[in-house]
């Protein structure tokens, strides 16, 4: 009978070792590599990014530097007149509650809920509405070391 040859011979095991030798030399500059591109992506972003911002802030500054939309912005934000003009000016409900608390008047502070709830209890007891009285303070609950 015929010796049988074995299956990983000297040459095939030389060789395995150097074909991973090679791959392991090679990984590290691969990786590397791969690094270098997503980091010059990221800073190509950014420098798309930054061009757009000093785009942006070129026409700012162009229409800052326009007599007519000086005056535009203005009359929107300052709420500017010129001499000689009737102006009006037209608050809706967020306006009027600002401006009311610019004057000093004080919209009535709706109570806590735990206070709510408390007056609840109390008007349950008594048999009586539970609506919160306006000017009244409410009574503080009584801890339960003190009820006794």
């Amino acid at each position: 009978m015929a010796a049988k040859r074995p299956q990983l011979t000297g040459r095939a095991a030389i060789l395995a070792i150097v074909v991973c030798a090679i791959a392991m030399s090679l990984a590290y500059p691969v990786r590397e590599y791969v690094a270098q591109r997503r980091q010059i992506a990221q800073l190509e972003a950014q420098q798309a990014n930054a061009l757009r911002k000093l785009q942006n802030l070129e026409e700012r500054r162009r229409r800052l530097e326009d007599p007519e939309y000086i005056k535009r912005l203005a009359k929107e934000r300052l709420f500017y007149c010129e001499p000689g003009a009737d102006c009006y000016q037209v608050l809706d409900e967020e306006q009027a509650g600002a401006a009311a608390a610019k004057a000093g008047t004080k919209s009535p502070e709706r109570p806590a809920w735990y206070v709510t709830l408390w007056r609840s209890f109390e008007a349950a007891d008594k048999g009586r509405s539970a609506a919160p009285q306006q000017g009244q303070p409410s009574p503080a609950p009584a801890s339960a070391g003190a009820a006794g």
